[in-house]
């Protein structure tokens, strides 16, 4: 019975999810136009909103999640997604709350750490616009199948990485490893000049040898006929580009929820109401990232913190580390990186 409750609330999920997410993409609206600041501010504000709102959710309804309705079944999920919460001596209710309120706890904490390095994602993605000379007004068209495609690769990813972490309990090790690993490598390369050669990039040489590719942008087309032939056009080989770097991303930002949760549910909500925001965010921080000046060193601290957390997390475990203690050292992280980019730019950039 519970497997049949598990699998009814997630599609249940999934519908709801892509149901709002038509809306925000625009799907049934074939005329593209350029995403202006007010809309991208509003849709912001709603994914945010329902992401937070998801999160009380789960505090007084978290028990759907898995379908839970005995003491046994707690203390079952607790043992097999490791949770750090003891439940002994308590009564169902008691326990059912406690178990609750830490489920809350992981999603939004990891929620927090995907919609941050999300945010160095959008750099990549501006890139990629810039490079391969994307007009704006094509922007949103190609962000909305890219962001479609994340959400099919995330839940691959993050139910494959479940269950190698059940089944293989060194993996952990592992990641923990490449994410301190990415984070000394994000912080010794913060001031390099991130550049797109599109002649270069494997995704062109792979496109441009298998297939027909046409030589310029048709509107807003992903595939043109020509005299019979029909061709691919670079605008969807721009979309290919974002959904192989969004591969690349998620080689970081998924290890990176396994330090804080072994849920896949939890992982994959948390995942994706951080990737459905994320076309909104773009337009909205498209323009005024590279104020960030801090936020590399932030998000390479974030990593390295995470993947330490992953390599030592038993003994931290012992001395009573819970996910409350990771929520506050992320957002203590991600504050100062944001304030001190406010009232300490650089100086060669104070002036410009």
């Amino acid at each position: 019975m519970t497997g049949i409750n598990e699998i009814g609330f997630f599609a249940v999920f999934l519908v709801f999810i892509f149901a709002i997410l038509l809306i925000d993409l625009g799907v049934f609206s074939k005329n593209g136009h350029k995403v202006g600041f007010s809309e991208a501010l509003i849709w912001s504000v709603v994914w945010i909103a329902l992401s937070i709102g998801f999160y009380f959710f789960l505090i007084h309804f978290g028990y759907l999640v898995h379908g839970i309705d005995t003491l046994a079944e707690i203390q079952f999920r607790i043992d097999e997604f490791k949770h750090p919460i003891n439940i002994s001596g308590l009564g169902f209710e008691d326990a059912l709350v406690v178990y609750e309120k830490n489920l809350a706890l992981e999603y939004i904490t990891g929620y927090l750490i995907e919609k941050s390095l999300s945010v160095d994602n959008i750099f990549v993605i501006i890139l990629i616009f810039y490079a391969f000379g994307v007009e704006e007004k094509y922007y949103k068209r190609v962000l909305i199948w890219g962001i479609l495609g994340a959400v099919v690769m995330r839940f691959i990813f993050i139910f494959t990485g479940a269950a190698l972490v059940r089944q293989f309990d060194w993996i952990l090790y592992i990641f923990g490893g490449i994410l301190i690993f990415t984070g000394i490598k994000l912080f010794l390369d913060r001031n390099k000049k991130d550049q797109i050669d599109p002649s270069k990039h494997p995704v062109v040489r792979f496109a441009s040898k298998y297939f027909n590719v046409h030589k310029q942008f048709v509107g807003h087309k992903f595939f043109v006929k020509i005299e019979g032939k029909k061709y691919i056009t670079p605008l969807l080989i721009v979309l290919l580009v974002i959904e192989f770097s969004d591969v690349i991303f998620a080689v970081d930002s998924i290890p990176a929820i396994f330090a804080v949760s072994k849920d896949p549910y939890i992982i994959f909500f948390s995942n994706i109401f951080a990737i459905l925001g994320l076309r909104a965010l773009f337009f909205l921080l498209a323009n005024v990232l590279n104020r960030f000046y801090y936020l590399k060193i932030g998000l390479a601290v974030l990593l390295t913190f995470i993947g330490l957390k992953m390599l030592v997390h038993e003994p931290l475990k012992e001395l009573g580390f819970q996910t409350v203690h990771s929520l506050y050292v992320i957002l203590g992280i991600l504050s100062i990186s944001v304030l001190a980019s406010v009232f300490f730019p650089p100086k060669e950039k104070a002036g410009s």
